[in-house]
């Protein structure tokens, strides 16, 4: 059993590194016992039905396609944060060393070739500035702020999407008012099925108002919490992209340049 867990998932050390995956399957879990227990209520059928405009639908279709790309950007951070601790081992190993470039491939001074991933091309962007720059002290500000914005650039999706659900509960909740005035504005007289009628048609519009407004809300939270968690994985690759580069990278490349000048 130990043999196939480590052929599917890798080695015990590396399984931490799914943990982005392992949050954005728990918190989904969570919301679809949430919703199967509120389905048997009959609660999320009768806000589908009451719900006219259609903008409740919208917002869940919006949450699940959303929901989904946060897994998909869960995944491939999961796998840069193995990619980056199996090329952090090598670099620690044998980064004195210095560093060189094989086409696309990043090699260490021993020859050993890096895992690929994010770690790997800053630290070929690294050698690559040297080279053209040559002898002195290496700077790389520029191109770690390049790497955090394109991991950034991964959970933009996630905060945009949730900002519009809020927006498009708002918008809910004028079109349910709007709907709730309507039968008031058409009101001739005061008799009981009038009132009665128009007392319906207020109902039904007040039911839209705040069955879109819950939707909207409940689907904008759990989409940031989703992102939260992704941007906390994204963070704690950064930072030990940031780390090595700083501790391990740098000086070597800068002690295999001025060795050579």
């Amino acid at each position: 059993m130990d043999d196939v867990k480590a052929a599917v998932i890798g080695p015990p050390i590396e399984r931490r590194d799914y943990n982005p995956v392992l949050r954005w399957l728990i918190v989904n879990v969570l919301v679809a016992i949430g919703l199967v227990t509120l389905w048997q209520l009959g609660f999320l059928g009768s806000v589908l039905a009451s719900d006219h405009t259609r903008i409740s639908l919208l917002i869940f279709a919006i949450f699940v396609i959303t929901s989904l790309h946060c897994l998909v950007q869960a995944i491939d951070i999961s796998r840069e944060l193995i990619a980056a601790r199996r090329a952090r081992a090598v670099i620690e190993a044998e980064g004195a060393s210095g560093f060189r470039l094989a086409g696309n491939n990043v090699l260490t001074g021993a020859g050993t070739l890096l895992e690929p991933g994010v770690l790997t091309t800053h630290v070929g962007n690294l050698v690559k500035k040297a080279e053209i720059r040559g002898k002195g002290q290496l700077d790389q500000t520029l191109l770690l702020r390049s790497v955090a914005d394109k991991l950034r650039a991964r959970e933009k999706l996630g905060l945009f999407v949730s900002e519009g659900l809020l927006r498009l509960a708002l918008l809910g909740t004028a079109i349910g008012f709007i709907l709730m005035l309507i039968p008031i504005a058409g009101l001739t007289s005061f008799e009981a099925d009038t009132l009665r009628g128009a007392l319906s048609g207020m109902t039904g519009g007040m039911a839209v108002a705040l069955n879109v407004t819950v939707a909207g809300i409940a689907t904008a939270l759990i989409l940031k919490f989703q992102y939260f968690q992704l941007d906390a994985a994204i963070g704690e690759l950064f930072s030990g992209i940031a780390e090595v580069s700083e501790i391990y990278v740098v000086p070597a490349i800068e002690r295999s340049h001025d060795g050579r000048a």
